[in-house]
């Protein structure tokens, strides 16, 4: 399972069928510090429809076409805000299962998890989870978020960085700060991507693939 962090909320995987998956892409100028997506995916899914999380035409056609079995995904309905979509409206967790692994998007959780929706995702292989706060949960909801869905690897996103991102949300150094604190995660910087999931249980720091 590669992984490309393309920026923002907005990812790459890719199989080893070649199938290809982009989560979130975002529409021209729509986040700050971040250049258009260039990119191609036989899948894209969104998580919700605002802007930052929901340009489908932005991402193109594979090349090549991918053999083999296709993955499956299942999608969970969650909320944008604390108040059951009030101020942001929902939100969908998507999970992805494919080759013995599951990745799970978390989109633009806001609010806290059921027991139900936990028990579908807790103890997947790699978690996206958004960190910035605001408009989302932030690291401290998003560290104790990580421990109850214990993943093997979870990546941040969604946060602001020196060149990029909202002014409104934070960096990731707060979420970094308690995982480090906890002791039970090796940190890895991985660049913009991965070409496999850390085989050990860790924190995998990725960086925009797509800065101005």
């Amino acid at each position: 399972m590669e992984i490309t962090y393309v920026g923002h909320a907005c990812f790459l995987i890719k199989l080893s069928t070649g199938y290809s998956v982009c989560f979130d892409p975002y529409a021209p100028g729509s986040v700050p510090g971040l250049s258009a997506i260039d990119i191609a995916a036989d899948t894209v899914i969104c998580s919700h429809t605002h802007m930052d999380h929901y340009a489908h035409d932005e991402v193109g056609d594979p090349e090549t076409p991918f053999s083999g079995e296709l993955p499956e995904f299942e999608h969970i309905d969650t909320f944008h805000d604390e108040v059951k979509g009030a101020k942001r409206g929902k939100n969908i967790i998507t999970v992805l299962r494919a080759e013995g692994e599951t990745a799970v998007h978390m989109g633009d959780i806001g609010c806290d998890l059921t027991e139900d929706q936990l028990s579908r995702i807790k103890g997947c292989d790699l978690l996206m989870i958004p960190v910035g706060g605001f408009y989302t949960i932030d690291c401290k909801k998003a560290y104790e978020m990580v421990c109850q869905i214990d993943p093997k690897v979870v990546v941040p996103m969604h946060f602001s960085g020196e060149n990029f991102g909202y002014d409104v949300i934070s960096g990731p150094e707060e979420f970094v700060r308690l995982i480090e604190q906890k002791g039970d995660r090796k940190i890895i910087k991985g660049g913009t991507g991965v070409k496999d999931l850390p085989s050990e249980k860790s924190l995998l720091l990725l960086e925009p693939l797509r800065i101005l």
